[in-house]
């Protein structure tokens, strides 16, 4: 394996350039310019996001979302509140998102605390998504063993008998969290490896912005 790895080539570019003197005074006005490069770029999935957490035996977890708004409080996702994730946020409410535009050499991270939207929002979020994520998540038995593919079906087949004779059915502790970071480090990927590192740290004042070495 060592030598299939080793062949595979990574950074080779070109990339585009980046002038940190160029750059905003605020992250979520850079992050909005990369996001919106990635799109433009093609690139599948752009929105996707690994979100970590600390579990309740202090070992982080980490996995991937999409993005599901960004806005002045922050980068929006939703999930199950009474899954794994719900859970490990209600106990540590601090976590970190990576987003990783291969294409284009770029990563973002971010480190915050994950906080709920209001309710209304909750649930806009919900019935706004596709009626077989709804029927999933009505089931509530996120990450929970499953003893047969049967059950599954079954389980499915009622929440979905349940969102035609009530449409507007919200699950029971549906979550949306938004991350409001307090560090954010963009990446600029070179294939010499002069990578160009931007971190935005939250102070009273405002923003500061550092380079940092590659």
């Amino acid at each position: 394996m060592r030598e299939e790895l080793r062949a595979l080539k990574s950074l080779a570019g070109p990339f585009p350039s980046f002038e940190a003197d160029l750059t905003p005074g605020e992250p979520r006005d850079l992050f909005s310019v990369w996001l919106r490069d990635a799109i433009e770029a093609g690139i599948k999935e752009p929105h996707a996001m690994v979100l970590s957490t600390i579990d309740e035996n202090g070992v982080p977890d980490a996995r991937v979302l999409i993005l599901k708004n960004l806005d002045r409080r922050g980068w929006h996702f939703a999930t199950t509140g009474g899954g794994p994730k719900g859970r490990q946020i209600a106990a540590n409410p601090s976590v970190a998102l990576t987003f990783y535009w291969p294409q284009l050499g770029r990563q973002v991270r971010l480190r915050g605390m994950a906080l709920q939207a209001e309710a209304h929002e909750r649930y806009a979020d919900f019935r706004e998504r596709a009626p077989g994520a709804r029927a999933v998540a009505l089931t509530g038995r996120q990450s929970e063993v499953l003893g047969s593919p049967q059950d599954l079906e079954d389980a499915l087949a009622l929440q979905n008998r349940r969102l035609r004779e009530e449409p507007d059915l919200v699950a029971a502790g549906w979550a949306l969290f938004i991350v409001m970071p307090h560090e954010v480090e963009f990446w600029q990927g070179d294939s010499e490896r002069r990578h160009h590192r931007l971190r935005y740290r939250r102070e009273r004042a405002g923003w500061l912005k550092e380079r940092l070495w590659p």
